[in-house]
């Protein structure tokens, strides 16, 4: 199975959850990060406040950093790097993997009125 490596920024902690404000987004990247282990994806996280030594290991990542803190997160699969500057969603993730992403992690698009079916005259629809 795949490595998936996620070198983020200096923070108290990963989940998100420490200090006063708790950050939802991090909170459910962490849930993401879990649910990927438990179907056999080997997850590691790098935080610069605790491990600078795994980022000064990839020359890649290293690489980023110098065009700019704003490059982190920086994620990776299996040494290479498919994200930087956001955290990815699960289905971002898995679809980055290689795995099937199951059809209740797939976006849901809501269709809206076909032009012509709301009642405006032919062509004047926006």
């Amino acid at each position: 199975m795949s490595k998936l490596e996620v070198f983020e920024p200096a923070m108290c902690c990963p989940t998100g959850v420490c200090g006063v404000n708790v950050d939802p987004m991090l909170v459910q990247f962490n849930a993401d990060l879990q649910a990927l282990e438990q179907i056999g994806v080997q997850v590691a996280r790098h935080s610069l406040s605790h491990d600078p030594a795994a980022f000064a290991a990839h020359a890649d990542v290293v690489r980023e950093m110098e065009a700019g803190m704003d490059r982190l997160p920086i994620v990776t699969v299996d040494g290479r790097i498919v994200s930087t500057g956001m955290y990815p969603s699960k289905a971002q993730l898995m679809s980055k993997l290689g795995l099937a992403i199951p059809t209740a992690d797939k976006p849901h698009i809501k269709l809206g009125v076909a032009p012509g079916d709301c009642g405006c005259a032919p062509g004047t629809c926006r």
